[in-house]
């Protein structure tokens, strides 16, 4: 399943109109990076993993949504903005260390129950197709989560692209939206009382090598 919602901001999807407004705005302010495929340059890019994340949330027995941070990832993006249908992705997530709002939930996750890190420590996604409209795009491909791969298609979009005025290298971001079930990679604890759909939002920056 997947969703084709699309968003400004990862970090602040919930955010109101008003929060949002200055966010918007300050794309015209000067910012190293803006959204124009101009600026795209064609290579091989590695992935910033100090910049990039995949946010989870699933609806925890009607109460409250909950949600986590999936970080600590390698990668590389393959795009050459002539052919841009024959990018390629290759992402690979530390599952050992993953973030939520307490400890104790944290490691409830890590355990049997859940991920089973110390037997499945990591997470990948492999591109395997990219359909593109504009600066939209959806890649799918096969994610391994758990030990179980799945295809999956990400509503992609590109965000921004320029030189990174700290290191002086070529940066270029996205962000995504999908939704997963959990008991498809073999996670079903607690289903239904916790929802099986979970829906995951991703930003991924790269650095050109």
């Amino acid at each position: 399943m997947r969703t084709r919602t699309l968003f400004a901001a990862l970090a602040f999807a919930a955010a109101t109109p008003l929060a949002a407004a200055p966010f918007v705005a300050s794309q015209d302010a000067g910012l190293p990076g803006t959204a124009d495929v101009s600026r795209v340059v064609a290579g091989t890019y590695d992935l910033d993993s100090g910049h990039s994340y995949a946010h989870w949330t699933v609806n925890h027995m009607g109460f409250t949504p909950l949600d986590g941070m999936f970080g600590n990832a390698t990668g590389t993006l393959t795009i050459d903005p002539e052919s841009p249908e024959d990018a390629s992705v290759d992402v690979t997530f530390d599952m050992t260390g993953f973030t939520t709002h307490t400890e104790a939930f944290t490691n409830h996750l890590k355990s049997e129950d859940f991920f089973n890190v110390a037997e499945f420590p990591t997470a990948r996604f492999v591109s395997t197709a990219v359909e593109v409209d504009g600066t939209t795009a959806e890649v799918t491909g096969d994610l391994t989560i758990h030990g179980v791969t799945k295809s999956v298609t990400l509503d992609t979009e590109f965000f921004g692209a320029g030189a990174n005025p700290m290191n002086k290298k070529l940066n270029i971001g996205f962000t995504g939206t999908t939704t997963i079930k959990r008991s498809d990679f073999g996670l079903g604890y607690a289903v239904p009382v916790v929802t099986d759909e979970v829906e995951l939002k991703i930003v991924a920056a790269f650095v050109k090598q």
